[in-house]
């Protein structure tokens, strides 16, 4: 089945909110939606979309501070990989750090692992890729993968964040390249699209880890 994905870039960190729905369904999942939950739901109205779940790759202050409105607004339910809770426990004290208002710190209804999730009609499979934060998790839907902060075009996450720890990234990205096929499309939290062929290629962070995947 083929999934349609829609991108709604929100908030100051420009942050990429996604919307996952399967071809010829109404139900979608709402990922990471970081901002402005106005503009998410005037995406989801546009598509006539029924949400029936938030899922987040990890818990920072521009990935999850349009989800308490959210969940309220269409009675959904927000999944969040258990190592992300020091990172959301500390919305505030981020949201202070940049200078921001924060907004309502979302409650967590289901905290997962590294089993896959089924939503409905969604079969998620979960790739943990900690390093940029303790539980940073990339979804694997159909050909689909949302790498949240963990790989971007051209760039990988920064570890310099409470939680954050470079080897650990570098680890979780050997992972990544080994357990992600290369031509599926993957949905980073900032920026455009890619894929892993594309950055195995070019990424100047991913060529120097291509000899632990080969090996």
């Amino acid at each position: 089945m083929i999934l349609n994905v829609e991108r709604v870039v929100t908030g100051p960190f420009q942050e990429n909110s996604y919307l996952a729905w399967q071809d010829g369904t109404s139900s979608c999942i709402v990922i990471d939606p970081g901002d402005d939950p106005e503009k998410i739901t005037q995406s989801i109205e546009h598509h006539d979309l029924n949400p029936i779940a938030i899922v987040n790759t990890h818990a920072h202050l521009d990935h999850i501070g349009g989800v308490s409105e959210l969940k309220t607004h269409f009675n959904i339910s927000f999944y969040l990989h258990h190592q992300e809770k020091p990172v959301l426990d500390g919305y505030a004290r981020d949201c202070a750090f940049f200078g921001m208002t924060p907004k309502e710190t979302p409650e967590v209804d289901h905290w997962f692992g590294s089993e896959d999730l089924s939503i409905g009609d969604f079969e998620i499979q979960l790739v943990e890729t900690p390093g940029h934060t303790p539980g940073g998790t990339c979804l694997v839907v159909n050909n689909h993968v949302f790498t949240g902060d963990t790989i971007f075009a051209g760039s990988v996450g920064r570890t310099d964040l409470p939680g954050g720890n470079w080897n650990t990234l570098c680890n979780s990205l050997v992972k990544a390249m080994k357990e992600i096929p290369g031509d599926f499309i993957l949905h980073p939290g900032h920026g455009p699209d890619t894929t892993l062929e594309q950055e195995m290629s070019q990424n100047p962070f991913l060529i120097p880890l291509l000899n632990r995947v080969n090996s």
